[in-house]
């Protein structure tokens, strides 16, 4: 039981996590930097997210039944995992509003960098922070639920996204990748489903 919680764990971290990957490969094609600090900046949020989320998903669980508890976790995670693989259909068929910042920050990572310097300050990074860490908030409530380790899964999630941004901002400036794009969307919608898919099983 153990080594399925940590594998769920960080399965959730990783899925929490790979616009992450997509934000750093961005910044390293167009050379723009960020620091280890801000990086670490844009993890203490994720972090910080996850484990408020999860406080909340177990506090829930002292006014509901533990078995309702673990499906209302399930069916959030699977509703998120379903609502991150449409996103790329959503984008080609209805033109987003440009008017509020996560959502540009969201559409192109290039928005955070507000003073067009090519390096990510710590302010900027703040901003960025909160931008990906709305998709840690479902894979926290999970936690929570679950009681499956609300601390270990921040750390998980802050972890993942510490190493995930600065692996992926190497990889673009070195490489000159191309933009993770929809296929990172895929997967972490697929990784959330099967994390919702799991859970049922085990309720």
């Amino acid at each position: 039981m153990m080594g399925s919680h940590l594998l769920t764990v960080c399965a959730i971290a990783l899925a929490s996590n790979l616009d992450n990957a997509g934000v750093g490969i961005a910044y390293g094609v167009r050379r723009i930097h960020i620091s280890w600090l801000a990086n670490a900046l844009i993890a203490l949020i994720s972090g910080i997210a996850t484990l408020f989320a999860g406080w909340l998903g177990d506090a829930l669980t002292h006014y509901i039944p533990e078995r309702a508890a673990a499906w209302t976790g399930a069916v959030v995670i699977g509703l998120v995992g379903l609502w991150v693989l449409s996103d790329p259909w959503r984008r080609r068929w209805r033109k987003q509003s440009q008017n509020n910042v996560v959502v540009r920050i969201l559409r192109d990572p290039t928005a955070a960098d507000f003073d067009h310097s090519y390096t990510i300050s710590l302010a900027e990074a703040a901003v960025l922070g909160f931008a990906l860490a709305l998709n840690a908030l479902a894979g926290g409530f999970d936690a929570g639920v679950t009681h499956m380790g609300v601390v270990v899964t921040a750390l998980a999630v802050a972890l993942f996204s510490f190493i995930l941004l600065g692996a992926a901002a190497y990889l673009g400036r070195r490489f000159m990748a191309d933009s993770l794009g929809d296929a990172a969307t895929y997967i972490a919608g697929l990784v959330l489903l099967a994390v919702a898919i799991h859970q049922v099983w085990q309720v």
